[in-house]
C-alpha cells in the first residue's frame, strides 16, 4: 500500500507576512515612543518628526505602513499636544499648517525608503541632514502662502526663510539626536534578535 509523502507545514515565522508579527510591532512601538516625546519639554523644533518619518521608510517591509504608522503617529501626539494645550494649538487642525506638516512626513518617508536594506551610520546621517532641509524649505515655504505678514513677493519669500533660520539649528540637531536613538536602538535590537532582520526591510 502506497503511503503519499504528507507536506511539510508551512513556517511559522515567514519573515513578512504576519500582520503581528514582531518586527513591525516594534517598529510601531519605536514610532509611537519617539513620537510621544513632542510633549516634553524642548527647544523649538526639536523634534523627532522628521527622523520617525526616515525610520518607518527605512525598515517597515511594507511600503504602505511605512507611510501609515509615522503619519499616524504624529496625528496622535497632536492629538495628545491639543488636549494638553488647548487654545492656539488646538486651532491649528483647522488651518493650513497641519496639512503642510503631514506632507512633510509623507515626503521625509518617501526620502527614508532610499535607506532600505542600505542603513548605515553615514547615509542616515546625510538623509537626516537632507529630511531637516526638506521640513526647512517646505514649512517656510507654506508659512509664506499662508502668513499675511509675509508679502506675496519674492522679497516676502526670502523674509518667511530668514524668519525660520534660528530655528534650523534645532531641526537639525532633533532630527540628528532621534535619529541617533531610532536607527542605533533598532540596529543593537535586531543584532540581539536576528528574527527581527527577516521581518523589517
Amino acid at each position: 500500500m502506497n503511503r503519499s509523502t504528507p507536506l511539510a507545514p508551512p513556517p511559522s515565522d515567514s519573515p513578512r507576512r504576519g500582520t503581528f508579527a514582531a518586527g513591525p510591532l516594534v517598529l510601531v512601538a519605536f514610532i509611537l515612543v519617539a513620537a510621544l516625546t513632542r510633549v516634553l519639554p524642548h527647544p523649538p523644533n526639536f523634534s523627532p518628526v522628521a527622523a520617525i518619518a526616515l525610520f518607518g521608510g527605512a525598515y517597515f517591509a511594507s511600503r504602505q505602513w511605512a507611510f501609515i504608522v509615522p503619519l499616524a503617529a504624529m496625528l496622535l501626539s497632536d492629538l495628545v499636544l491639543a488636549s494638553i494645550n488647548g487654545g492656539l494649538y488646538a486651532s491649528w487642525f483647522g488651518g493650513f499648517g497641519i496639512w503642510l506638516g503631514y506632507a512633510c512626513v509623507a515626503l521625509v518617508t518617501a526620502l527614508g525608503l532610499r535607506l532600505r536594506g542600505k542603513v548605515s551610520g553615514f547615509r542616515v546621517l546625510g538623509h537626516a541632514l537632507a529630511g531637516s532641509v526638506l521640513f526647512f524649505a517646505v514649512s517656510n515655504f507654506g508659512a509664506w502662502l499662508a502668513d499675511p505678514t509675509y508679502p506675496a513677493t519674492v522679497g516676502g519669500l526670502g523674509m518667511a526663510y530668514t524668519a525660520g533660520i534660528p530655528f534650523f539649528q534645532w531641526t537639525v540637531l532633533g532630527t540628528l539626536f532621534y535619529s541617533a536613538l531610532l536607527f542605533g536602538g533598532f540596529a543593537l535590537l535586531r543584532h540581539r534578535l536576528p528574527a527581527l532582520r527577516a521581518q523589517t526591510a
